[in-house]
């Protein structure tokens, strides 16, 4: 162990007759690199950087411990070629994020920190700090995974109604917890209170703007204990200030520490604390019994948990495997990009002539592509499946003979309610993908870069006209394929672009007559 660990953790390893393990927590990288070549395992926490050097320096290493979810200051990709598993503890801090999350919203309800305040500076105002209860009110949750579905079990408790917003949730998640599904319009018009549960990405990134605040409720609670670039913060004081938000409750902030312009600190009708969502004394002891035990487990050939990385048996050919593995994920990112809400099945189906080899690896590559895009945790090839199925997601895997048009293919069906749609694609040599079918469209197109896809009505002038358009917009077009139906006189387009469009020049595209839909996708 190169950092501290907590005692129950130790106690945990200490208690594995098999393993003897030291605490060096000494060590600089250069330390690390002379030492670690007598190891089978790493336990870290945030303090060491595991870089490609020491993995290379490290012969024995078969697995790296993160005691804690980041994993920036490991080398994923060094640690998966050198055939280390790295894993972290996601769920330790699942329970404490979800208590605080009602923490907040009960300190938000009930003025807990100014009426403190006032009581320690000799003040007596009950009649300042009347609040409102829990009980009857409707609280919305934006993500629902594994802390938003605890945050609704514990407001239920409460006598609270539950509105969520999850668009790869299925209604059979919804009716299990006893939660009303809804779009995010809804949610935020029809609750009280709303708690946020998302991750961070482009396109989540300041979720909650000016507009999206509007359609709240007067006077409702807007609680954020997930991720700090979620809530515009400008926008979010401006609310309290019109007295359009009632309160905020807020643990996470953009920049930690937040500086001393953010409009949010010390804003009176703000509850704040410093990033206190895992800070519990069972967090942190889950935390180092979680890791302890997953290295334990991962030496000794049994379960592999939390794994950020694809480890890959001895048998497997590396160099082989992966090309596939990662059109697998192209088909997914593909399938996300095109798919509606609420998506039922995934089924993917190898035709090869080692298809039995490639099953597994294939499918849990479209399973990474198909959810990364709105999973709050970090999706890998290990843990895709099972998210996926925790998000009640059918997941089916076939192994078919070779097609007669192409050797080496994948296809990768997703239904959804009231749909379906095909994706194929094939590895051509040692590593070159191509796309060759999508809902019954063929062609052959490169899944790589920026791509546009369009559907449109197969007539004249449809290429001139978009690429006018792109072009006035400086969007330059590397390779355009089209796939046609004459009977219905329709072409789905498969548009390779240098740079990406702005929205501007997407809604321009979507203007066009010709036209029906267009979106971008990033491969």
């Amino acid at each position: 162990m190169s950092d501290a660990l907590g005692q129950p953790g130790l106690d945990v390893l200490e208690h594995a007759e098999d393993v003897v393990f030291d605490v060096r927590t000494d060590l600089d990288e250069s330390g690390l690199i002379e030492a670690i070549s007598d190891y089978d395992a790493l336990i870290i926490r945030s303090g060491t950087r595991v870089t490609s050097d020491v993995l290379d320096a490290a012969p024995l290493l078969r697995v790296v411990g993160r005691a804690g979810v980041g994993v920036d200051n490991v080398d994923i990709e060094a640690a998966t070629r050198n055939g280390v598993i790295v894993m972290n503890t996601p769920n330790a801090n699942t329970i404490a994020t979800a208590e605080h999350t009602m923490a907040l919203l009960l300190a938000t309800s009930r003025h807990i920190a100014a009426a403190h305040g006032s009581m320690a500076v000799g003040r007596w105002e009950r009649s300042n700090y009347s609040g409102q209860e829990l009980h009857g009110r409707t609280l919305g949750i934006i993500g629902f995974g594994r802390v938003g579905r605890l945050v609704a079990a514990r407001a239920q408790a409460f006598g609270m109604d539950i509105l969520a917003y999850d668009p790869y949730v299925s209604e059979s998640i919804g009716r299990e917890t006893k939660v009303t599904l809804a779009n995010l319009e809804d949610v935020l018009s029809g609750s009280d209170y709303v708690t946020l549960h998302t991750s961070l990405s482009d396109e989540t990134r300041n979720l909650m703007d000016a507009e999206r605040i509007a359609l709240m409720r007067d006077g409702a609670v807007l609680v954020n204990a997930a991720r700090g670039g979620l809530v515009d913060q400008s926008a979010a004081a401006a609310a309290l200030d019109s007295g359009k938000l009632k309160s905020v409750g807020i643990d996470v902030f953009p920049t930690e520490p937040p500086p001393s312009d953010n409009p949010l600190v010390g804003h009176p009708k703000v509850v704040h604390t410093p990033h206190l969502g895992a800070s519990t004394f069972e967090a942190q002891r889950d935390v180092a019994i979680q890791v302890a035990e997953q290295v334990i487990s991962a030496l000794r050939g049994k379960q592999i948990q939390n794994s950020v990385n694809l480890a890959f048996a001895g048998d497997v050919d590396f160099d082989h495997v992966m090309p596939y593995i990662r059109l697998g994920e192209k088909l997914g990112k593909l399938q996300f990009a095109m798919a509606p809400s609420g998506i039922r099945s995934v089924e993917i189906e190898v035709h090869a002539s080692d298809a039995e080899d490639l099953i597994r690896p294939v499918a849990a590559g479209v399973l990474k592509g198909l959810i990364d895009g709105f999973m709050p945790q970090t999706v890998n090839y290990v843990n895709a499946p099972v998210l996926a199925e925790e998000h009640g997601i059918k997941i089916s895997r076939s192994i078919g003979i070779d097609d007669p048009d192409y050797k080496n293919q994948v296809m990768c069906r997703v239904t959804w309610e009231g749909g379906e749609r095909t994706v194929s694609g094939v590895v051509f040599g040692q590593d070159h993908p191509r796309i060759v079918q999508i809902s019954g469209y063929r062609f052959e197109a490169d899944p790589s870069g920026i791509v546009l896809m369009m559907l449109n009505s197969d007539v004249p002038g449809v290429v001139g006209q978009v690429g006018t358009v792109l072009g006035d917009f400086g969007v330059n077009i590397a390779e355009w394929r089209l796939g046609r139906d004459l009977e219905r006189h329709e072409a789905l387009s498969f548009i390779n672009l240098d740079t990406k469009p702005s929205a501007e020049a997407l809604e321009a595209l979507r203007r066009l007559p010709a036209v029906e839909k267009a979106i971008v996708v990033e491969l």
